[in-house]
């Protein structure tokens, strides 16, 4: 069988189509990084706010128990405010977060996009070669019988000019 003339092309697709689900690996991981991210600053915050809550109620039982006076109040009133500025920090960190979750997501799905591409130019290379096998053979079998062809009159013209003479 002959050389496919367009195999340097075919196996250029084939590398791109491996390179292109790679990257596409790469970006689902990336994707699920800033995923877990995400989950953990969620789970600061609502361990923050659970913290905060029982702190808060823990200090008013012993406000209560042993009264405490006016700069008592005043200091846990700073210390509530202080951990409602923290827990706020982490809810920007939360928003930057998700816009790093939704930028990743973006990138993955233009990876998929590639890939598809990628896939869907290989899988045109190989389809052509295929109808390119099929033509050859085709060819080599017309070949075949004329050269049958060609013989089986040549055998025909020994024998009847045998029988003529």
């Amino acid at each position: 069988m002959p050389q496919y003339r367009l195999q340097t092309l075919l196996e250029i697709r084939e590398r791109a189509e491996e390179e292109a689900k790679q990257a596409f690996s790469e970006a689902m991981k990336v994707v699920q990084k800033e995923k877990d991210a995400l989950k953990k600053l969620e789970d600061d915050l609502a361990r923050r706010k659970a913290s905060r809550k029982e702190k808060m109620q823990q200090y008013m039982a012993e406000v209560m128990k042993k009264g405490v006076g006016a700069g008592g109040i005043g200091a846990m009133n700073t210390y509530e405010n202080r951990l409602k500025d923290e827990e706020a920090q982490v809810a920007l960190d939360i928003e930057r977060q998700k816009e790093a979750v939704r930028q990743a997501e973006a990138a993955l799905e233009v990876k998929r996009l590639e890939m598809a591409d990628a896939a869907k130019e290989k899988k045109a290379i190989e389809k052509h070669k295929d109808n390119w096998k099929k033509e050859v053979r085709k060819e080599r079998m017309q070949k075949e019988e004329m050269n049958q062809e060609e013989i089986g009159n040549a055998l025909h013209l020994q024998r009847t000019r045998k029988e003529q003479s």
